[in-house]
């Protein structure tokens, strides 16, 4: 992740499992509040606080490691489907 534009804020994280990897996400964004609002007991947030947090980011990548290649490559959400934009004036 890159939080900033400075390049020196880049930093890179690793987790034993995707939900881990969402899990120091949370963290991280719980951690920034806690500095903002150190006497506040009980800090709550909803989902789109988390979502401007991670779109505040200049950078957030995720890579999970593929054991039948030996590799670690980008995380796609199968669930989403993928076209191609239409041509101008196809119909």
């Amino acid at each position: 992740m890159q939080p900033s534009q400075n390049r020196a804020t880049r930093t890179f994280m690793d987790f034993d499992s995707v939900n881990h990897a969402l899990d120091g996400i949370c963290g991280l964004y719980e951690r920034k509040i806690r500095n903002i609002n150190p006497m506040v007991r009980n800090l709550t947030y909803d989902i789109s606080d988390l979502y401007n947090f991670i779109d505040g980011m200049t950078d957030i990548s995720a890579l999970v490691y593929d054991d039948s290649l030996h590799a670690f490559l980008p995380s796609v959400d199968k669930t989403e489907a993928v076209s191609a934009p239409e041509e101008a004036g196809a119909q």
